[in-house]
């Protein structure tokens, strides 16, 4: 085989296995001559110089010469991908028919041009669209939590006349989830509160030689704003997540679609009885860590100042109104809703993935929590006008 025309240095057959090709041109028509081991560990990439083609007529083959190629990997193929592109370039066509059959299975996965290079375009944001959108969503949203709120609302009254989808089975599973079942975590969670108040406050009363008034200080702390917080915190985390994950869950199984499939209302099914038992049980478990968290600082108290115990709770008494208690008693009723309203919603509108169960949960506490911190101020708000 007589060579024609090389549009490289001419390539001796190697002595080193190292990579080395040519293009050359004969009567058989022009080749492509890969020679030595193409591995990423035997040296350098190799690159392919398109000029090398300049001597090829368009529209003729360029065939690959393998007679001396030895071992080879992904180094090959990316050499030969190179060449390919350049083919397709200078008009010419590549028959790959005497290259092993793993590089041409290799081969036909890689397009024969690289993909464009594609152009990161930087968008604007516009503050006042964002603004609008976030306003637009935060009304979507809050007319969607009244409508649920509705939809229990009249449900509830269906209940009365005894035609209601709500089964009595998962009212009274929520109910002893979201009451009996949390009395252990409020009772020690309250108690606690109810020993640090009574602990910094006598620190701080003792100056003043007021010891006595720490009785009104954790009583009246317990009765209108610990307490009631706290516990609606604890019910939150405890009992508004698992509502959102449940339902989450239900989104994910297709369940909730299978209800609407049969026409059963999601409102009566699934949040009716969640609102009921939370909205029930929460102002009892107010009641419940209130006197915990009083039971907390009279512990404290009678450990660190001299009273007697009947003289600690009659000044209890006589320094916390019924009214504060009231107060904190209806508090509760709103949290409850709050809490079992927007789990609900969240879970709703979660994903149907196993990842999305986790996320609905978590943002349900998340939302939960601010929302009582934001409903508890309103009310100290409106006591404050009120008078209370």
């Amino acid at each position: 085989m007589s060579q024609h025309a090389s549009v490289l240095p001419s390539h001796t057959l190697p002595t080193d296995n190292k990579p080395q090709w040519s293009v050359y041109t004969d009567t058989n028509g022009s080749f492509l001559r890969l020679q030595g081991e193409w591995t990423l560990s035997s040296s350098s990439t190799v690159l392919f110089d398109p000029t090398a083609l300049s001597s090829v007529p368009r529209g003729q083959t360029l065939k690959i010469d393998i007679s001396d190629l030895k071992t080879w990997n992904s180094a090959l193929i990316t050499f030969l991908w190179s060449v390919e592109q350049a083919a397709v370039k200078a008009g010419l066509q590549m028959n790959t028919s005497t290259l092993p059959a793993p590089v041409l299975r290799l081969m036909a996965l890689l397009p024969s041009t690289p993909s464009p290079h594609q152009h990161h375009v930087v968008e604007r944001v516009n503050p006042f669209e964002k603004v609008a959108d976030l306003t637009l969503s935060c009304l979507n949203e809050a007319g969607i939590f009244a409508q649920m709120i509705f939809d229990a609302t009249v449900g509830a009254l269906y209940i009365l006349k005894g035609r209601s989808f709500m089964r009595k089975k998962d009212l009274l599973t929520d109910i002893w989830n979201a009451g009996p079942s949390a009395l252990l975590i409020v009772g020690v969670v309250n108690f606690l509160l109810g020993a640090i108040l009574a602990f910094v406050g006598l620190i701080e009363l003792r100056k003043f030689a007021a010891e006595i008034y720490v009785t009104d200080l954790v009583g009246i702390a317990c009765a209108r704003e610990i307490s009631a917080i706290m516990t609606a915190i604890i019910m939150a985390g405890r009992t508004g997540g698992s509502y959102a994950a449940r339902i989450s869950t239900m989104q994910g199984n297709e369940e909730i679609d299978a209800l609407a499939v049969f026409g059963i209302p999601i409102s009566s099914y699934i949040l009716l009885p969640s609102i009921i038992s939370l909205s029930l049980m929460m102002p009892f478990l107010y009641i419940y860590g209130t006197l915990i968290g009083i039971c907390g600082g009279f512990v404290v108290s009678m450990t660190m100042m001299n009273m007697s115990p009947i003289g600690y709770w009659i000044a209890t008494f006589d320094g916390v109104a019924l009214k504060e208690f009231i107060f904190g008693f209806i508090k509760t009723y709103f949290f409850a809703v709050f809490i079992a309203t927007a789990s609900c919603r969240v879970g709703l509108k979660a994903g149907r993935s196993a990842a999305d169960v986790g996320i609905a949960a978590t943002r349900a506490v998340v939302i939960s929590i601010v929302g009582i911190i934001a409903m508890d101020a309103v009310f100290a708000v409106i006591a404050n006008a009120l008078g209370i």
